[in-house]
C-alpha cells in the first residue's frame, strides 16, 4: 500500500515513523514544501515539553500530551537528543488569579499528572529565587528540549527503514479516483491513502482533497525576546504566568532554552501571512482569506481587549516588558535583546470560536489533521499513533 504525507513538520515525521514501525510493508512517501524539516511550527517554537496541565481533562489534548511526552521523552533518550526534565513553575501574581490556579492544580491531577505541588508566595522563591508571586504551582514534569533535532533523528529513521523524503516539494493539486494522484514543484506522485499534516497550510489542503471542513487557519505570530547574558541567572528553568482559561494561549513566560539562554515571550498577534514572521510580512492572499472569514470578525468581537492589548504590546517593548516584570520584578527593559518569532497555525470556526482540541477529520482515502497548536511537538510521537488508529481500516486493506 503506498501512504503518502504533506507536511515535513514534526506531527508529519512523527506520523512516518511511527507508520513505519507499525506497518513496515508500506510504501511511504513525505512531501514537504520546504528544503528541509521542520522549517515553520517545530523549528520556531521555544523548546518546551508539556505534560498536560493546562488541557481539559478527557479531551484528546489532555490525553495525548500526558502520553506524549512520555513518548518523546524515550526518543530523546533512544537518540542521544538534548532534552531535560528541569520542571517549572506557573506564578499567580493577583489576587483573583488565586482561584484559576487552584482549579489548575486540580485539572492537573485530573490529568495524571505526577508530583504537582502548590506553593506559597515563601516557597516559589525556592525554585525560581527572582521570581515573585502570591502563590504558585510547581510542575516537575516539564521540561525543554531541542525540536529540530527531534526532527532530524525522525527523517534519520524514517529513510533507514524505508521511507521516502522528498523536501522542496510543495502540493499544488489532488486529484481522487481509484488512487490519489499528487501534482507538486518537483512532479507528480500516487498514493492509495492520503495524511494531511500541513500545519499553517492544513485547511487549504484539506480543500484541495475535496473536503468541505468550514474551519480556517487564522494565523498568529508570537514573539520573543532573549535576556541579555548577564542577566540570564534571574530565570533558572520555566516561569509561566496563570492563563486566561478563555484563551488557548499562555502568556508571556521565561524559558530557560536547551542550548543556554533565556527566552521571554511569546506574545499572540495576527499575522499577516501564514508564513508572517515579522510585522512587515505581507501576503495578500492570506490576509483576504482572514479578513473575509467571518469566524475572524466572530473572534474579534469575543476578544476585543485581549487582541487590543496584544498588538500594543507588540509594538511596545516597555509593554512587553512589564508584562513580564509581573513574573520577574527586577528584570530592566535593558535586559531584554530582540528574538526571534515563530507562527502559530489556530483553527478558527466560522462563529469565532478557537479550537481548543485537536482536530482530526476522516474521509474514506485521506486523514486531515486540522488543528495541532501547542502542545502538538510533545504531543506528537502520541498524534501519529492517533491519527494511525483513526485511519487503520484502510491500513491495513
Amino acid at each position: 500500500m503506498k501512504i503518502a504525507i504533506i507536511g515535513g513538520g514534526i506531527v508529519g515525521l512523527a506520523t512516518a515513523y511511527q507508520l513505519l514501525q507499525r506497518f513496515p510493508g508500506i510504501q511511504l512517501l513525505v512531501l514537504e514544501k520546504e528544503s528541509g524539516p521542520g522549517q515553520h511550527q517545530t523549528g520556531n517554537n521555544s523548546g518546551v515539553l508539556h505534560c498536560g496541565l493546562y488541557y481539559k481533562p478527557g479531551s484528546t489534548k489532555a490525553r495525548l500530551a500526558v502520553q506524549g511526552i512520555r513518548r518523546m521523552v524515550d526518543f530523546c533518550e533512544q537518540h542521544d537528543v538534548r532534552h531535560e526534565l528541569c520542571g517549572k513553575i506557573v506564578v499567580a501574581t493577583e489576587p483573583e488569579e488565586i482561584q484559576r490556579l487552584h482549579a489548575l492544580f486540580e485539572r492537573g491531577v485530573a490529568n495524571g499528572l505526577q508530583g504537582l505541588e502548590l506553593l506559597r508566595a515563601e516557597q516559589i522563591r525556592e525554585f525560581e529565587p527572582h521570581a515573585a508571586g502570591l502563590a504558585g504551582i510547581r510542575v516537575p514534569q516539564e521540561g525543554i528540549v531541542d525540536f529540530k533535532a527531534v526532527a532530524a533523528a525522525l527523517v534519520d529513521e524514517i529513510l533507514d527503514h524505508g521511507g521516502d523524503i522528498r523536501f522542496s516539494s510543495k502540493v499544488i493539486r489532488l486529484r481522487e479516483s481509484n488512487s490519489w494522484r499528487i501534482e507538486t514543484t518537483t512532479g507528480e506522485y500516487e498514493a492509495d491513502f492520503l495524511i494531511n499534516c500541513g500545519g499553517l497550510y492544513c485547511d487549504r489542503l484539506s480543500k484541495l482533497a475535496g473536503n468541505t471542513d468550514p474551519t480556517k487557519i487564522v494565523p498568529f505570530r508570537g514573539e520573543y525576546f532573549n535576556l541579555r547574558e548577564d542577566r540570564q541567572y534571574l530565570v533558572r528553568n520555566l516561569i509561566y504566568p496563570v492563563p486566561d482559561p478563555n484563551f488557548p494561549f499562555l502568556g508571556v513566560h521565561f524559558t530557560r532554552m536547551i542550548h543556554g539562554g533565556v527566552e521571554a515571550g511569546p506574545n499572540a498577534v495576527l499575522a499577516f501571512a501564514r508564513e508572517g514572521y515579522r510585522w512587515n510580512d505581507f501576503s495578500m492572499r492570506d490576509t483576504i482569506e482572514t479578513i473575509t472569514f467571518r469566524g475572524f470578525w466572530g473572534f474579534l468581537l469575543r476578544y476585543p481587549t485581549m487582541c487590543w492589548s496584544e498588538a500594543r504590546r507588540s509594538l511596545s517593548k516597555a509593554l512587553f516588558c512589564r508584562s513580564l516584570q509581573r513574573l520577574v520584578p527586577e528584570l530592566q527593559i535593558e535586559d531584554l535583546i530582540q528574538g526571534g518569532a515563530g507562527v502559530r497555525a489556530q483553527a478558527l470556526s466560522p462563529s469565532g470560536e478557537l479550537l481548543q482540541d485537536f482536530c482530526f477529520v476522516r474521509r474514506p482515502r485521506a486523514l486531515h489533521v486540522l488543528n495541532a497548536p501547542s502542545p502538538a511537538a510533545t504531543a506528537s510521537l502520541a498524534i501519529a499513533d492517533e491519527v494511525i488508529d483513526q485511519a487503520k481500516d484502510a491500513l491495513v486493506r
